[in-house]
């Protein structure tokens, strides 16, 4: 048995967890603590979260600690009882979401937000056909896991399902400097998805748009896709399901939604990780009309969701945002990350293309920057490793693994971003100059 302080831990999670659970890190990271943006390990390092959006006003916050205090001393039910906490949630949310969109369902996660707004546009519509992206990540129900293609093998795709190219203008077939038309172009992607939908027997009940695009590598549409895609979904008579799990809540700055940085108004919106900040809180909002339609033919419950408990620390959530100017501050250090990443890829070969918005960045790293080889998963990996040590939290996504994310909670300030790129800075020279495969380059903790 490893000395290591952890070693019994793994060695027990091993014995009791179903193996198809991952750890980060092959040295894996035993966390204890959290404050903001800071997170402590059993040992007492601190590491900077340049990571996880879930604890999305950060960790531990104080203000979310009292609510989940305060009302489980009092009462947790469900919403076959009257409580105010989880009618004024659904008000408030209506408030922030454009056009009709104000009847809520509220559930426990992403994954189960996803899969009641397909349900529900499958019998709205009487349509069975899904429209969803490339390498796409939507949840892992068995629906829903359906629609989440990086999860799975492309021979398994079923019929019903159109799986079109995510509008990527650095690595898509359609690329920034050497077209023109680029939303057009690849709004004209969807439409081929609808022909081939049609081809094979189904119509469209609806296509999940995640503006983001996480899975994607963090991408930002060019102008006109996400409307002209909406359109022609809609034209063939299906439903716009904006997936805002990532993208929600101030996360691509400018706007509260990321579908409104794209002027669309859909017909069903989901929500799921930021609306909590750690506590497990989702929602489906839709139109009044679309949710009495569905009333008609489908009921819905859900036991925990919008218990009180947590339509409290939702509704807390919200507060925070509004009471720290966490929009405005997103925004602005959107464009401090801009300018301090491509100031990276200024200095760094291995950087070839920056993406992203206001606090989700992603850099797609390349072997070589004529060709926009992408590293190597394994070098990725290194990489992120080598930052781990650093004391700083990342991630890779993208459909070849080779983009670093940068996705911290939203109270991450100007002083965290400068630590961020001076690691950053540090690490990818000793990449660049030792190559992915030296261990020279991670450090001696390897």
């Amino acid at each position: 048995m490893s000395d290591h302080p952890s070693a019994d831990l793994i060695a027990r999670r091993h014995r009791t967890l179903a193996p198809s659970y991952q750890l980060f890190y092959d040295e894996p990271v035993q966390l204890v603590r959290g404050e903001g943006v800071w997170v402590w390990d059993d040992g007492g390092r601190r590491y900077l979260d340049a990571y996880n959006n879930v604890p999305s006003v950060g960790h531990a916050h104080p203000r979310i600690v009292a609510a989940i205090a305060e009302q489980t001393a009092l009462i947790n039910t469900h919403t076959r009882y009257l409580h105010p906490a989880v009618i004024e949630l659904a008000e408030r949310l209506g408030e922030l979401l454009p056009g009709e969109l104000s009847s809520c369902y509220f559930v426990c996660s992403g994954t189960e937000a996803n899969d009641l707004a397909v349900q529900i546009a499958r019998t709205i519509t009487g349509h069975d056909g899904v429209v969803v992206t490339e390498r796409s990540y939507h949840g892992n129900s068995e629906l829903v896991g359906r629609l989440s293609t990086d999860s799975y093998p492309a021979e398994e795709r079923p019929d019903w399902l159109a799986v079109v190219e995510p509008p990527n203008i650095y690595r898509g077939p359609f690329r920034a400097g050497e077209h023109d038309d680029l939303g057009a172009r690849y709004a004209a992607l969807v439409g081929d998805g609808l022909d081939g939908l049609s081809e094979r027997g189904h119509a469209p009940a609806a296509m999940l748009i995640d503006t983001s695009w996480d899975s994607n590598g963090v991408l930002v549409a060019p102008d006109g896709y996400v409307g002209t895609a909406a359109d022609l979904v809609r034209a063939r008579g299906g439903l716009v399901i904006a997936d805002e799990v990532q993208a929600g809540y101030c996360r691509l700055g400018r706007h509260f939604w990321g579908h409104t940085r794209y002027d669309v108004v859909p017909d069903i919106v989901t929500l799921g990780k930021p609306m909590g900040a750690g506590h497990p809180v989702a929602a489906v909002i839709t139109t009044p009309e679309i949710a009495a339609a569905f009333a008609e033919r489908r009921n819905y419950f859900n036991t925990f969701g919008g218990n009180p408990v947590s339509a409290r620390v939702a509704l807390t959530v919200l507060d925070i945002v509004e009471d720290e100017g966490l929009l405005d501050h997103a925004t602005r250090m959107g464009s401090e990350f801009d300018a301090g990443l491509s100031g990276l890829a200024d200095r760094h070969e291995i950087i070839g293309n920056v993406q992203g918005s206001g606090m989700f960045w992603g850099l797609d790293l390349v072997a070589d920057r004529s060709t926009r080889e992408p590293i190597a998963y394994a070098d990725a990996k290194r990489l992120v490793t080598s930052l781990r040590h650093d004391g700083v939290l990342t991630g890779v996504t993208g459909r070849f693994s080779n983009v670093l994310k940068l996705r911290p909670p939203l109270p991450f300030g100007r002083e965290h971003l400068d630590h961020l790129i001076e690691v950053l800075d540090r690490r990818l020279a000793a990449f660049e100059l030792h190559g992915g495969d030296d261990s020279r380059a991670l450090g001696a903790e390897w």
